[in-house]
């Protein structure tokens, strides 16, 4: 049996964890706001220092949607102003009906931006959002300070397929996103009817606007080269749902771009490793 000093020196790393996280929280301040753009009603959460003006930096979540709050985002909130939207029809009722493609949500993005006056915003992209952040890149490329993709879909990957959730079920999905399990239970928890729901909403947009050719564009790697925006592109040594390959080929086709894995971690890399994701991603925005 260990002895005390092994459970002393455990409980100190504990509190310190959860002093800097105290820390942290106080340092930055949230708020969720309702944004009309056109027929769609977006929601979005928006966060930054309390003390000083910083540089917008906007966030696309993945396709099994985002929790309100997460340590990454926390840590992205204390440097910059963050604004994470809620992708329409992933995991609400209301959808838009006429979208079709991801590039779609990316025009509706660029209009957002222009609705709240954002100009020369740091982008940042996880999973179906590293596809929607990539076409917006490639829409307007002279409009982003730095691109940031993380575990992205939206290129065929040159060596193996992206996971195809139409085979497993909502949770098994979520699951197989991660790396250790004890991480998804950790953000997920006991998982709940409604969340249940919502990635039963998230799927159905999905497939509306993704489905064929799936998670893959066939026109997008070849406007990448027009990106202005240094990318750093990020990939967890586990990713289970979209193979390395893909980001070695985002990172062949944009004109400057830096690949960096992050070890333990799935293709969740922002809820698994969030600091670890912290370190690579916050000074690369930093620079001018």
């Amino acid at each position: 049996m260990p002895d005390r000093r092994f459970y002393q020196k455990n409980r100190g790393a504990r509190l310190r964890r959860i002093e800097r996280i105290g820390a942290r929280i106080m340092a930055v301040a949230w708020n969720e706001q309702r944004v009309q753009l056109g027929e769609v009603k977006l929601r979005l959460w928006r966060g930054g220092p309390k003390d000083h003006e910083a540089r917008p930096v906007l966030v696309l979540h993945h396709d099994i949607g985002t929790p309100d709050r997460l340590p990454f985002y926390d840590a992205l909130a204390e440097k910059f102003d963050v604004i994470v939207p809620n992708h329409p029809g992933f995991g609400e009722p209301e959808r838009p009906n006429w979208m079709r493609h991801p590039r779609d949500i990316a025009a509706l993005y660029q209009w957002l931006l222009a609705d709240l006056g954002v100009e020369r915003a740091g982008l940042i992209g996880l999973g179906f959002g590293g596809w929607v952040a990539a076409e917006m890149a490639a829409l307007a490329p002279r409009d982003f300070h730095r691109l940031v993709l993380v575990g992205a879909m939206g290129v065929k990957p040159p060596e193996g397929n992206i996971f195809d959730q139409a085979i497993v079920s909502y949770i098994d999905y979520a699951r197989a996103s991660f790396h250790d399990q004890a991480a998804f239970a950790r953000i997920f928890g006991d998982v709940s009817t409604d969340q249940l729901v919502a990635w039963d909403l998230c799927r159905e947009m999905s497939f509306r606007i993704a489905w064929k050719p799936y998670m893959y564009s066939q026109t997008l790697p070849h406007l990448l080269g027009g990106v202005r925006a240094p990318a750093l592109i990020v990939w967890g040594d586990d990713d289970k749902i979209v193979p390395y390959s893909a980001g070695q080929a985002y990172a062949r086709a944009l004109r400057e771009a830096r690949l960096e894995m992050v070890r333990n971690a799935g293709h969740c890399v922002d809820m698994e490793q969030p600091e670890a994701l912290a370190r690579l991603v916050i000074p690369f925005i930093e620079q001018n």
